[in-house]
């Protein structure tokens, strides 16, 4: 069952929406109802036009919902149920982390496309089963997909990211829930360590202690002060007088309430019904929709709460998969990290397979069989001139995300399910801009703040105080520990011209982990949850926007990133932190990554009933994984369900 922490009043019960058990006669179908209503997502086999027509869903008559079978579908997708609404994750758990796969008597060629966790778990579970398995990624420098960890050596064996070379980040995935079973056992089954990811900043006995920032519209308040005050920053916005007192979250838990009455407390059969009438009802509505049409807020409440909880750039974004967001990605939800940097799972992942895997091998076209698949690639000439290679194989995972299938021909072609999905899945955008520091100041109270600046020159830290400091840039990484050479005269001038406006200095931050929000172009920033061991400096997440916030970070060059990040850090924790700053940045944008082709693929209403049905169903000898074709999309979870599921497909054929 999926971790729902949200809870808020009780508002009136939704009326039963039809379970499919006596439908009334449906008014004939389209042809894209016909195509949409086809495949079984749990259990999925080689897709047919002709099923789809002798096996249609029915809707109820006159409604535009989706029919009942396919919220089914989506919901027993949602839960990870098989078509007996069984659980399907024990058995995927028993297969990844116990026994495997059972040794095969039809031993088969396989050819997986894409190194990320999906494809690299789905060549160790075939190749241990008996399976000849072979990897082919695009990437010449490394494997894991959208998991990426700036650092130092790795199995990419990446020069020093950053000035201290102890130091990494993580451009992709850094964060992984306790309700996560397959990651949480994988890691652990590798030997891996892990410990606590601060989703919110804890004080130094480790408990939450809220003390990060909400600076927006001009105002700058503790995240514990707004909770417990919420009116001045909520009167900014204009919110009617019934919000005034209400904090952002508590205004959005009222309004899911409807939504969650339909699945909590229940199990089993009613659980994927719960599920499949959230789907039916709601499935075709936008965030913004749902929060003006079903939760009646006004668009000053609706700003509120886009600004303060992140809802603004994914108002236009399907619902169910916000609301899904929102139920994970809460206060209440444990995270875990690695240290070492999420790369160290690639590490291990590819430590079992890297005689099975070949890099720099872009498919450029598939052509595919009953029983038989070859795939044309071409190198990136890296390394040397640019060659073509062709792989054949009896079957095929193909892991590439379908924004990047997209580019890639495949004879005959694919079904018309199958199509449209591969043209229409939405991959939003997001991007990270990562910046060191030469002390971890976020950790400072204002004692250690007079200590380090007094160093610098008397006088200093009331000068920071008194916003009487030079704007010429000058003393930027001006503490003795940033390391020399890395602040040209010309970066000076360059972070200069960028420099917040904002003069007043707050106090000292004095937080462990956790993030700050504001409606400056950062967006959102995340101080790391623990030092790396022998580092006195750390690295932050200065900002971390999606959607159309990322795109506007996109629209400017790496180097050009890092003065403005620094100087929307600074509108938000003061001026001084500059002097700490070592001159280097690092930035993730996935929409501009040549391999991922976006951040991940997130719905728009109606793409769960109408596309996502035909995303994971195995088309002859192709099978299709990654996170993209589960619930999940941009969690590693989602990657291995989508591996072991593949992986029993491809076992299973005759």
């Amino acid at each position: 069952m999926i971790k729902d922490p949200l809870a808020g009043p009780e508002l009136p019960e939704l009326p039963e929406l039809p379970d499919g058990s006596a439908p009334e006669p449906a008014r004939r179908p389209s042809r894209r109802t016909l195509i949409a209503g086809a495949a079984a997502v749990a259990g999925a086999g080689a897709f047919s036009v002709a099923a789809a027509s002798a096996e249609t869903p029915k809707a109820p008559s006159g409604s535009a919902r989706p029919d009942w079978d396919t919220c089914l579908t989506i919901a027993r997708a949602v839960l990870v149920r098989d078509e007996d609404d069984q659980p399907l994750v024990p058995r995927y758990a028993d297969i990844l982390l116990k026994n495997g796969l059972p040794r095969s008597r039809n031993r088969r060629k396989v050819l997986v496309v894409g190194a990320g966790p999906a494809g690299l778990t789905a060549a160790h579970l075939l190749r241990q089963a008996g399976h000849q398995v072979t990897v082919i990624e695009a990437n010449g420098n490394r494997v894991g997909g959208r998991i990426k960890t700036f650092r130092t050596g790795g199995h990419e064996n990446s020069p020093a990211a950053f000035a201290d070379p102890k130091q990494y980040a993580e451009a992709g995935a850094m964060r992984i829930p306790d309700s996560h079973p397959l990651v949480t056992g994988l890691i652990d089954g590798l030997g891996l360590k892990r410990r606590r990811f601060h989703l919110v900043d804890v004080d130094g006995t480790g408990r939450p202690a809220y003390r990060t920032w909400i600076h927006v519209n001009g105002i700058r308040v503790r995240r514990a002060d707004y909770a417990r005050a919420p009116q001045t920053l909520n009167r900014s916005f204009g919110v009617p007088a019934a919000y005034e007192s209400q904090p952002a979250a508590q205004i959005v838990r009222a309004a899911f309430a409807p939504v969650r009455k339909e699945i909590e407390g229940k199990q089993d059969k009613a659980l994927v019904e719960g599920w499949a009438r959230v789907i039916q009802r709601y499935g075709h509505m936008s965030m913004y929709r749902y929060l003006t049409e079903e939760a009646k807020l006004d668009e000053r409440t609706i700003d509120l709460i886009g600004t303060v909880e992140n809802l603004t750039s994914r108002l236009h974004l399907a619902f169910v998969h916000s609301f899904i967001g929102a139920s994970l990605i809460s206060p209440d939800t444990a995270f875990f990290e690695l240290p070492g940097g999420s790369a160290t799972l690639v590490d291990a992942l590819y430590g079992r397979v890297k005689d099975l895997v070949r890099l720099d091998r872009r498919a450029t076209r598939i052509r595919h069989g009953e029983r038989e698949v070859s795939i044309d690639t071409v190198s990136e000439g890296r390394d040397g001139p640019v060659r073509r290679e062709t792989f054949t194989g009896d079957t095929a995972i193909i892991t590439v995300p379908f924004s990047g299938l997209r580019h890639i021909p495949v004879a005959p072609a694919l079904s018309y399910g199958k199509r449209r999905a591969v043209t229409e899945l939405h991959y939003d955008a997001a991007t990270k801009v990562l910046l060191e520091f030469s002390r971890r100041w976020w950790e400072f109270d204002e004692a250690d703040w007079k200590r380090e600046l007094e160093a610098i020159g008397p006088g200093l830290y009331r000068s920071y105080q008194m916003a009487r400091t030079p704007e010429d840039g000058a003393l930027l990484g001006a503490h003795p520990s940033v390391p020399e050479g890395r602040i040209s005269d010309a970066q000076r001038a360059h972070y200069a011209a960028c420099r917040s406006t904002t003069r007043d200095q707050p106090e000292a931050a004095d937080v462990i982990g956790g993030g700050s929000a504001t409606d400056n172009p950062n967006r959102f920033m995340f101080q790391p949850s623990h030092p790396v061991e022998g580092s006195p400096g750390g690295v932050i997440l200065a900002s971390y926007s999606w959607s159309d916030d990322a795109l506007k970070w996109d629209s400017l060059d790496d180097a050009e990133r890092y003065p403005r990040a620094l100087a929307g850090v600074q509108e938000v924790f003061g001026q001084r932190i500059e002097v700490f700053y070592t001159g280097v940045g690092r930035t993730q944008s996935w929409m501009r990554d040549p391999y991922a082709y976006g951040e991940a693929s997130v719905l728009l209403p109606g793409q769960h009933t109408e596309l996502f049905p035909h995303v994971r169903s195995a088309e002859g000898s192709l099978h299709f994984a990654g996170c993209h074709t589960s619930i999940k999309p941009a969690w590693i979870e989602g990657a291995l369900e989508s591996a072991v599921r593949t992986a029993l497909e491809v076992h299973s054929t005759p």
